[in-house]
């Protein structure tokens, strides 16, 4: 998803993470849930994946969520709240407005988004080699929004909640998998803190919007940047193989 706060504490997640303090010897660490317990074969390698705008067109479905509610959602940077206008109007809705719609999005809207092209079959071929973890950043009240919304697309893989950077728990589940582990997301930000927190962990930046992709921030020298599922499966199996 692109430029969200963190969402609240996701205590009705499948599965939610607690963040240990940072120590001398690296980033703060997170108490992962047990992927064995999840169904995960932890023998294998594990892949990592986000949601918006990775899996689903998060933008065009919340796009289509507020014109219901007489909205405009306009593609004009790659952030969310400051993309929400009143019809005609020259400035975004304020940022707490345009949070009570992505909340609403979820309780009311059901989350529905389509799904990126190529993504069910690319994860159904990577889960063939490897165990599928989905880790995203929506609110808590939208867990059972999000677990029927992936279910529905085959993409009915362990579905974990997180709140703000994904690195710690990224780190904490490729550490219980015994083969290598690969991390995709959109946002830069989430990258980054992977590549702090387990940079042994192969990570793609993956943007499903065609309109966002001109606007994404990326550090190609840092990250892998793969905008085609079927390329980017590709990679993926490369690099747990």
């Amino acid at each position: 998803m692109v430029d969200t706060p963190p969402p609240s504490a996701p205590s009705d997640a499948v599965a939610a993470s607690t963040t240990a303090p940072a120590t001398s010897a690296g980033p703060p660490r997170a108490r992962a849930p047990d992927l064995a317990g999840l169904g995960v074969d932890i023998a294998r390698p594990l892949v990592i994946v986000d949601v918006d705008e990775v899996l689903g067109h998060f933008m065009e479905g919340f796009g289509a969520f507020l014109a219901g509610r007489g909205l405009e959602f306009r593609v004009e940077r790659f952030a969310l709240f400051q993309n929400i206008y009143q019809p005609g109007a020259t400035e975004h809705l304020p940022i707490e407005e345009g949070r009570r719609h992505y909340d609403d999005f979820f309780r009311y809207g059901s989350g529905e988004m389509r799904v990126a092209e190529g993504a069910a079959e690319a994860l159904r071929r990577l889960s063939e080699q490897a165990g599928v973890v989905i880790l995203t950043n929506a609110p808590g009240q939208g867990r059972l929004a999000r677990a029927r919304w992936l279910g529905r697309h085959d993409l009915d893989y362990p579905l974990l909640l997180n709140s703000g950077p994904k690195g710690p728990l990224a780190a904490a589940l490729a550490e219980q998998a015994k083969g290598p582990a690969a991390f995709i997301d959109d946002l830069l930000p989430n990258l980054d803190s992977v590549a702090e927190a387990a940079p042994a962990v192969a990570r793609f930046q993956h943007v499903a919007d065609p309109r966002l992709r001109p606007l994404a921030p990326s550090a190609p020298h840092r990250h892998t940047r793969i905008d085609d599922w079927d390329a980017l499966r590709i990679a993926i199996a490369d690099s747990i193989s």
